[in-house]
């Protein structure tokens, strides 16, 4: 969550409501976030000097406002070129990183990004994959048969969300934007 406050911040200095209001335009789509966890996110940026706080000038209730510091650039930056680590996080993690991907500056970088989450979300599919061929052909024991349904039914459901990220991925690739 650090790092999407930091790429939300790129935009300018954001009050807690602020951030908590980008959230809910669109990130909470694939990131839930609440205000608890946000305020707390941002509390560690601020002692680890990647966002400043300062109060706002035009407010009488003292409302603070959270400014990246070139650090924060610096460590928003190095995570968006990170490797994305296959699991369970990584399809929400590869949907952060696009979100904030307009914010890079450098083409190439944005490249390497897409680069990154096409590199995972295929090895993940290539894993499903592998299980599902191991699984053709299981005998299944009688009594097993419903569960053993239900459980190739979700594997199944992976596969295909797989695959489309893997397509969608590689649309956004080839598209200039």
């Amino acid at each position: 969550m650090q790092y999407v406050i930091l790429g939300l911040l790129l935009t300018g200095p954001l009050s807690l409501y602020d951030i908590r209001k980008r959230f809910a335009a669109g990130i909470s789509l694939f990131y839930g976030a609440g205000f608890g966890s946000i305020q707390r996110a941002l509390r560690q940026l601020v002692d680890a000097g990647a966002v400043t706080v300062t109060e706002a000038s035009d407010s009488r209730r003292g409302k603070k406002l959270y400014a990246l510091t070139d650090d924060g650039r610096r460590r928003w930056r190095d995570w968006m070129l990170e490797p994305i680590p296959v699991g369970q996080e990584a399809e929400t993690l590869i949907l952060a990183k696009v979100f904030l991907l307009g914010r890079l500056a450098e083409q190439d970088d944005r490249a390497a990004v897409l680069a990154a989450a096409r590199e995972c979300a295929a090895s993940s599919l290539a894993g499903l994959r592998a299980l599902d061929a191991g699984l053709d052909g299981a005998a299944v024991p009688e009594e097993h048969r419903t569960a053993f349904g239900y459980q190739r039914a979700t594997l199944e459901y992976g596969l295909r969300a797989h695959d489309l990220l893997a397509t969608w991925l590689a649309e956004l690739s080839e598209q200039p934007r």
